[in-house]
């Protein structure tokens, strides 16, 4: 038997909160998803005028970033033509995501779940995303 640590609603909520704070401040009404450590959805928001189409996008960002335990970005750069994971975002029916935007989220080093966003730029949506794990980690730590 083991045991599983998991984000929860609670944590999920903290986490939206740092990426919409950042998003507003940065102007650009993102499409924000929190999943636990398998993937599966927590929460999700899109914020007034964050793109209906990067809805989907948020969300399988958070799930290839979760389940991979591995930051969307990467395997961007690693799904390139002659890169050891090329045609990976052709796996899991096309869920895996391999633009900037999904990133695990680790505490003590275990990844507990992940966050995706979608509606910027890749590298709009990976500050974002990241804002919402200083969030999140600085309110657990508190």
């Amino acid at each position: 038997m083991i045991s599983v640590t998991r984000l929860d609603l609670a944590d999920a909520r903290i986490l939206l909160e740092g990426a919409r704070t950042e998003a507003d401040r940065i102007g650009v009404p993102m499409c924000i998803a929190i999943v636990d450590e398998s993937g599966n959805l927590i929460a999700f928001e899109r914020m007034e005028g964050g793109k209906v189409t990067s809805a989907t996008i948020a969300i399988d960002k958070a799930y290839t970033a979760a389940a991979a335990r591995r930051a969307t970005h990467e395997y961007g750069q690693a799904s390139q033509p002659g890169n050891p994971a090329y045609g990976i975002n052709s796996a899991i029916g096309g869920r895996l995501m391999v633009v900037g935007g999904g990133l695990p989220v680790a505490v003590d080093g275990v990844v507990v779940g992940g966050i995706g966003v979608s509606s910027g730029t890749p590298a709009q949506d990976q500050q974002v995303a990241q804002a919402g794990i200083d969030h999140f980690l600085a309110q657990i730590s508190a």
